[in-house]
Formats: C-alpha cells, sequence, structure tokens
C-alpha cells in the first residue's frame, strides 16, 4: 500500500479512549488506511511530527448558520467556513430556510445550492427549516429529499412569528420526520411568553440590551421543552432540542432520557461560559451589549453555567454546537438595527453570535487534554462524543466523527501540552464579523493542524489557512441514528396498539 501521508508521534483520541502510545496513522486517497505501529513509509509519503500532542477527529459543527436571509451581514459559505477550518472543525450542517410563504421546498434547497457550491472550506450538508409544513411538503417533498439529495434532518421552531409552528403542526411533522427516520430538532422557547414580556418591558421603557435576557426567562424554555417532549412522546418520535441553556430544560430532557425516551440535547459555548452581564456592558457604549444577544439568552448566574457543564459531564447533553449566527456588531444592517431613532430596542437586534471558531478550543481547554482528571470538567472521550462523533451519526454522516479505517482523514492535531496557549482576541480570527463574544478569554490549546481528507487545510505553524476555498464537498447523508433511548415507548395510560387507531397506515 503506498499512503500519501503518515502521522507519527501522537497520542489518538477515540470515543473510548486514547490508544496506546506509538501508533501512527497512515493516510491514503483522503482516507485513513491504518492505525498501527511503525508504518512503512514510501518515498512519496509525506510525514507529519505530532509532537507527542493528542489527535482528534475533525469537529463536526451540526448548528451553524451561514448566508441566511435574516442577516445580511453575516458569514457566506467562503468565510464562515475559513473560520471553521482555523479553529479546527471540517465538517459544519447548516440552514436551508423556509418562509412562511413557500409552499415547496425545492426552490430553498435550489438557492441555498447555490449560494454554497464551489465556496466551502470543508464539507457541508444543510438541514431543512420548515415553517410551513402543507401536506404536499411532508407527503411527497421530503421523502424525495431525504433520499436523493441527502438531506436527513429538520429544525422547527416553537417562537419568533416568521417561523413558529402551532402545536398541530409540530406533531404532524414530527409524525412525518418519525415515519421517514428524519432527525428533528427544535428551538423550544414559549412564544406567547416572551412576547408578552417584551411588550411590557417596552411599555416601562425598559428597552436596552440587557433586558433582552429578561425577555426570555428559563421558565419560557422550561415549559417549551417539556411540551415539545410531551409531543413528541405522543408520536413516539425521536427529537433533539437545540442550543439548552437552561437546567430546568435539561431536567426535563434528563427525565425522559430515564425512561428511556429518544431525545437528545443540544448545548454551545455561550451558555457554558458567559452571563447576562454582558449585555449591560458598557465598555464602549451603552450599546456594546448587543454582541451577546442570542437566543435562548444568555443566563444570569454562575450556577446556571454549572447546571450545563454537569451536564456535558453525565451524558445529558449528545452534541455540543456553536450556533454560529453571526452579524456584525457596527452595521445599520447588523446589530446597531436596534437603535431606532437613537434609543436601543432589543427587540430589534438581530439575534445570534459568531463561535464556528472558537468552539473546540473552548471545550478542549476544560478537557483531561489540558487539565489532570481531577481539574477537568470532561474526559477526552467525552470531548470526542460531544464534536464529533455523535453529531456524525445523528446526522447520518457515516464517514466522519471517527479516527478509524475506511473514515475520512478529517483530524484535528493539537499542540504538544503547555505550548498552545491563546487569548482569544477578534484580530486573529478568520470570519467576517467584526467582534467575538469570547474576546480576552485563554484557552490552553489551540488547533495546530486542521486535515481534510487528508489536506492540510490549516497550519498554525504558518497562521494561515492552507486549504483552498471550494475543497469542501457536499455531503448526501444518509438518515441519523437514534442515540438515546429507543422508540416504542408508549405514554403512562396508553393500552398496546393505540397509535394505531389513529397512525396513517403505510403507503403500499
Amino acid at each position: 500500500m503506498v499512503l500519501d501521508t503518515i502521522i507519527k508521534n501522537g497520542l489518538i483520541v477515540t470515543e473510548s479512549g486514547v490508544l496506546p502510545a506509538g501508533q501512527d496513522i497512515g493516510i491514503s486517497d483522503g482516507k485513513i488506511s491504518l492505525i498501527g505501529y511503525n508504518i512503512p513509509e514510501g518515498p512519496e509519503t509525506k510525514i507529519i511530527d505530532a509532537q507527542g500532542a493528542y489527535i482528534t477527529p475533525g469537529g463536526v459543527d451540526s448548528h451553524v448558520h451561514l448566508a441566511q436571509r435574516n442577516a445580511p451581514t453575516g458569514d457566506n459559505w467562503e468565510t464562515g467556513t475559513r473560520s471553521a477550518v482555523a479553529g479546527g472543525t471540517t465538517t459544519v450542517l447548516a440552514f436551508a430556510s423556509q418562509t412562511k410563504e413557500m409552499t415547496s421546498l425545492y426552490p430553498v434547497l435550489e438557492d441555498y445550492h447555490e449560494k454554497s457550491r464551489d465556496q466551502s472550506y470543508c464539507d457541508y450538508g444543510f438541514h431543512f427549516v420548515i415553517t410551513n409544513p402543507n401536506e404536499k411538503i411532508l407527503n411527497e417533498e421530503l421523502p424525495v429529499l431525504s433520499k436523493k439529495e441527502g438531506i436527513t434532518s429538520v429544525k422547527l421552531y416553537m417562537t419568533y412569528e416568521l417561523y413558529k409552528l402551532s402545536d398541530r403542526q409540530l406533531l404532524e411533522t414530527m409524525l412525518a420526520c418519525r415515519s421517514l427516520g428524519l432527525t428533528t430538532m427544535i428551538h423550544a422557547e414559549n412564544s406567547d411568553m416572551i412576547s408578552f414580556l417584551i411588550e411590557g418591558l417596552e411599555k416601562n421603557e425598559n428597552t436596552a440590551p440587557f433586558f433582552h435576557a429578561i425577555s426570555g426567562p428559563k421558565i419560557a424554555e422550561d415549559e417549551a421543552s417539556y411540551r415539545a417532549i410531551r409531543l413528541a412522546e405522543l408520536v413516539d418520535a425521536p427529537l433533539l432540542l437545540v442550543h439548552v441553556s437552561s437546567d430546568g430544560a435539561m431536567k426535563h430532557i434528563r427525565d425522559a432520557q430515564t425512561r428511556l425516551l429518544p431525545i437528545h440535547a443540544e448545548t454551545c459555548p455561550h451558555y457554558l461560559f458567559l452571563l447576562s452581564d454582558r449585555l449591560a456592558n458598557k465598555e464602549h457604549d451603552h450599546f456594546h451589549g448587543a454582541k451577546g444577544v442570542c437566543s435562548p439568552p444568555l443566563r444570569h448566574h454562575l450556577e446556571d453555567l454549572e447546571a450545563l457543564w454537569q451536564g456535558i459531564a453525565n451524558d445529558t447533553f449528545t452534541v455540543f454546537s456553536s450556533d454560529h449566527a453571526p452579524t456584525k456588531y457596527d452595521h445599520p444592517q447588523g446589530k446597531k438595527a436596534g437603535i431606532i431613532n437613537g434609543i436601543p430596542k432589543f427587540s430589534k437586534i438581530p439575534k445570534g453570535i459568531p463561535g464556528i471558531e472558537t468552539r473546540l478550543s473552548l471545550l478542549f481547554s476544560e478537557s483531561e487534554g489540558c487539565l489532570s482528571k481531577n481539574q477537568a470538567r470532561l474526559s477526552l472521550a467525552r470531548f470526542v462524543q460531544l464534536t464529533s462523533g455523535n453529531p456524525a451519526r445523528l446526522y447520518g454522516l457515516t464517514t466522519k466523527g471517527a479516527i478509524l479505517p475506511g473514515y475520512d482523514a478529517d483530524l484535528v492535531i493539537w499542540h504538544p501540552r503547555d505550548q498552545g496557549q491563546r487569548v482569544i482576541e477578534q484580530a486573529n480570527l478568520h470570519h467576517d464579523v467584526d467582534y467575538t463574544p469570547f474576546e480576552g478569554m485563554s484557552v490552553r490549546n489551540w488547533p495546530r493542524f486542521t486535515i481534510l481528507r487528508g489536506q492540510v487545510v490549516w497550519n498554525a505553524d504558518e497562521n494561515r489557512v492552507t486549504g483552498t476555498k471550494g475543497f469542501g464537498n457536499f455531503i448526501k447523508r444518509e438518515n441519523g441514528r437514534v442515540l438515546v433511548g429507543k422508540t416504542g415507548q408508549l405514554p403512562a395510560g396508553m393500552i398496546e396498539g393505540e397509535r394505531d387507531l389513529w397512525r396513517p397506515k403505510p403507503q403500499a
């Protein structure tokens, strides 16, 4: 076997732990060909010396927003994926968003393919955001598009007037996705609670950015999360609750998981590291806190952060994603769209914060890759599960997320221990946004090399992205796997076969 590349002197991290030292990774034609000791090299084989550092699978960021209509000042596919590889992410899944007036998903897909084609630095796929789940979409289009295009996941909203679905629509869509084996994602916040609070805050002239955190309290997320779980339980549908920020929501999820319901959960860096005081920040001007406006909002107390860290450690969370939702700050169509006639209006500030490049380093910095077992918040195996392995399986990325023969040679080689420290600074990031919410935070390591299908696309030794725009491929995905619990559980009080009395019969 002729190998294109051999990575030597690394500590290979899998979901089971760190492999015994001294094993090398042989790469050929963009795939991992073998893992073992003393792999023979050919005359043309490129050697990468990991210098004793950890090697983890390339990051899979399964929740990013790129080139979205509602974020005209944010990252496009070129800038967002350039930022991704600089932070160790080799695959992203972004959202092809339907609007309520659209009666078909085909124009949505065509438009998003047009925006992303030949633009990406990393491999990528799409989720559908469904806001108008008519009968044609659910019964005719989704079956075809999931098979033909490999788009095997959808996102549904319980809030935002332009996106939210009724409980009836949620049930119908969950049931359709269940029958097709698609992954269903839910943004769970109680829309009426939030609109009620916004109206009261505005009447009392409490409109500065900080009051965004007051307008979306944990109870709004807790209620909607519980309701989403119960709706999914009724129709026996697997579910992923995205960007969980509340310990109350997490408790509902944990309870469902202990009953073996297929309820998955995602959280994000900003809910582990940032608090709502960021929204009150007046370091530069009265509106500076707009940089921290996201939904659900940042929470108030250190106890809120600690509760989510427990969910990271105890397996409540299935995936760890960035929810990269980039919007420039200093732009009239960006965050400063929330200044109306000189008055800050938090309800008009575009939601979301950037984080695609900083996601992996922030979490790795708290792992046993940088800290002792007693100090670390998570093991290296758990890090790989959350950032690569679980999202790959959950979303049907069959050749991603693991360091195994036959898988794509997507890898992150970290710096040797105690050599990769970095202070996060906007000036050093590669996105097309004019700030980072993590400005000034120190991380204990940063990817030294990012490798996509055997090619080095980020080289920290040279401090540059070495990949090329368009090298990233669109991935036709298979159906994802249920990673938590199992289908077929009966809600309390139901009798065997009860669902068959109302569930649509399979088509012949």
